[in-house]
């Protein structure tokens, strides 16, 4: 008989809450970071062309993780760079560079989301319970390493045995391989580990996939197949307050 010995969280719209008016703040920032550092190199490009190759470069990431894949950020940054110009990043000082992709991560700190408020409540919670904890994130357009700062900064950091970012390691949800690394890093196994997230295809099908039992937070997605058996979570609540009880439900049952 399984024993639940792991828990693994996703992080937007689950632990952290955002928005489009702030994603659209925070391209806005590294846009005009973008623009203001080529000037410097003697390289200007109307507005217009420096965001039409910015939404390029989400549209060539997007196609990646839609394979179950990722690229790294430092690759997004290049990606997005080039698209401006073709071989632009070959042409430009290294410094530069640098400095486009540190305003490009540190964005998020401009115009940060919020944490759901049970967020500390719910991890203390599992952490009492006896169980290991994990993160499994998509990381968009913010780097892990970027997250791992935010959490270190509002003290949650030190929940989670493992944190998995997908620019970390080229794997997106809902890979098998991005579940499956992270509970061998939990030292737990698929039958003794819950997952816990918003999104239908990246988290309960994902975790349902690997043999995981899966909690889904209402209100963000709704399953694209309704029909797939994947798409059932092994228990569903309404927001973040009512996953830890879920748990212990799943747990007792």
């Amino acid at each position: 008989m399984a024993t639940i010995n792991a828990v693994t969280f996703d992080l937007w719209q689950t632990l952290i809450l955002d928005n489009r008016e702030l994603g659209l703040q925070r391209a806005q920032v590294r846009l005009d970071g973008a623009r203001d550092l080529l000037a410097e190199q003697g390289i200007h490009h109307d507005p217009d062309h420096i965001r039409e190759a910015y939404r390029g470069c989400y549209r060539a990431c997007r196609a990646v993780r839609n394979n179950n894949a990722d690229v790294s950020f430092r690759e997004q940054v290049e990606i997005f760079i080039n698209l401006i110009d073709e071989g632009l990043v070959g042409r430009l000082p290294e410094p530069t560079v640098a400095e486009i992709e540190r305003i490009y991560a540190e964005s998020f700190f401009d115009f940060p989301p919020r944490f759901h408020e049970a967020t500390k409540e719910t991890l203390e919670s599992v952490h009492q319970m006896g169980l290991r904890i994990g993160l499994i994130s998509n990381t968009g357009m913010t780097p892990g390493y970027t997250f791992r700062q935010f959490l270190e900064q509002h003290g949650l950091a030190a929940y989670f045995q493992t944190m998995t970012f997908s620019d970390e390691v080229l794997l997106a949800k809902p890979s098998d391989e991005i579940f499956l690394m992270t509970i061998g890093a939990l030292d737990s196994t698929p039958a003794d580990a819950i997952h816990v997230g918003d999104h239908v295809s990246n988290d309960v099908v994902g975790a349902n996939r690997v043999g995981m039992k899966s909690v889904w937070i209402r209100g963000f997605y709704e399953p694209e197949d309704p029909d797939d058996p994947d798409s059932k979570a092994d228990a569903e609540v309404d927001d973040l307050s009512g996953v830890a009880s879920a748990i212990r439900e799943l747990i007792s049952g």
